[in-house]
């Protein structure tokens, strides 16, 4: 039998001078691995006597323990050193920036939403919001739409099976404009029919069965809605003009209200910007009548008609009112030079990252109204 304790002593010198880990490791190996000097003498008492084991059990299993109680000390000190040393040569510059991290950004649309959001403030408009799913009625009956209007088709709409309690089915609204039908029939609940001012302008999703580069099953839309007396077309006009230079940011923008249709304004029109092309690009603004000049269509308007304010509970004799409605979508691909409406939806990071504004570093309207 070797001698246990001149073992132990031999290894135990040896761990107080190990200088690395590594060095450690290779101590431990060769008395405690699965072939080291220790461990194989552990083995060796199955072949002995019960009076050598009772003797040498002890001997062993001490110079074991003391050796893995001394390798765990010296491991500990040898990882203390190690961090003073890190600690010593080391230093944090806290004046540098920090990593930059993931952040998201604000997408064209929400952001086109503020600044009109923002303009109109400035004209006493407040928001209105309603439901997306809607009933037959304030989506196209109050608005004096026929039944056999085109808009009313399956291949234009999206219907629900669920129907109303009149029978009629439900839909995706087709534009914010039942809002207005809503808010006009709120005003007159409160008031008994006497009616009072109403400014609102309507932002929000619409749905219509469509799609190609300028067109979408589902869009956003913003519409507005003044209800006062004495209102005539010189106010929309106005309203307008006043619009869309705010949103563009410029003062050489010409309007062209065209006559048209809408079943739920009369006189109707559809209103047309003045652009010029500079570099092969389309900008808002200028002389459309020069030779690089021309007319670009941006939304309907008109006097709200007679049977709508009627349909909504107030007196079409004394109530007047303007309407209009324009894409948001659209707007914001005019103004920040998007080409195809499709990418709004298709969830690219890139086009986000590209397009997206920086949540922290918004674009203001500078001038705002009357600058």
């Amino acid at each position: 039998m070797s001698d246990i304790e001149a073992i132990k002593d031999r290894y135990l010198e040896q761990i107080e001078s190990a200088a690395d880990g590594d060095a450690l490791e290779a101590i431990r190996v060769a008395a405690l691995g699965k072939k080291g000097e220790i461990s194989l003498l552990l083995k060796t008492l199955g072949k002995m006597t019960q009076e050598e084991r009772q003797s040498e059990g002890p001997k062993i299993n001490g110079a074991r323990q003391a050796v893995a109680d001394a390798i765990a000390m010296r491991k500990e000190a040898i990882d203390t050193e190690a961090l003073n040393a890190r600690l010593a040569t080391e230093k944090l510059d806290l004046t540098l920036p920090p990593p930059s991290t993931p952040k998201g950004s604000i997408h064209p649309v929400s952001q086109v939403m503020d600044e009109l959001a923002e303009i109109f403030a400035d004209l006493g408009f407040s928001v209105a919001t309603g439901p997306e799913i809607e009933d037959d009625w304030h989506n196209f009956t109050a608005l004096n739409i026929p039944d056999t209007h085109p808009a009313r088709a399956m291949h234009d709409t999206f219907y629900f099976p669920q129907t109303d309690e009149d029978g009629m089915p439900k839909l995706l609204r087709t534009h914010t404009s039942p809002v207005q039908i809503r808010t006009m029939m709120d005003v007159a609940k409160q008031t008994d029919g006497a009616g009072k001012p109403i400014h609102i302008i309507v932002p929000g999703r619409t749905y219509r069965s469509d799609s190609d580069a300028t067109h979408t099953p589902m869009f956003h839309q913003v519409e507005g809605l003044v209800i006062d007396k004495g209102i005539h077309m010189g106010h929309l006009k106005w309203t307008l003009e006043t619009f869309v230079r705010a949103f563009f940011e410029r003062d050489d923008i010409t309007l062209r209200l065209r006559p048209s249709y809408f079943p739920f304004t009369e006189p109707s029109a559809e209103v047309d910007l003045g652009f010029t092309v500079e570099k092969g690009r389309r900008i808002i603004g200028g002389d459309p009548r020069s030779e690089n000049g021309g007319w670009m269509e941006i939304l309907g308007s008109g006097m709200v008609h007679p049977n709508v304010i009627r349909n909504c509970g107030l007196d079409p004799d004394v109530w007047q009112g303007f309407a209009f409605g324009c894409g948001i979508d659209r707007l914001a691909m005019l103004k920040y030079g998007m080409d195809d409406l499709r990418a709004f939806f298709d969830g690219d990071l890139r086009w986000a990252d590209h397009y997206g504004f920086d949540a922290l570093d918004v674009p203001t309207l500078s001038g705002g109204v009357g600058a």
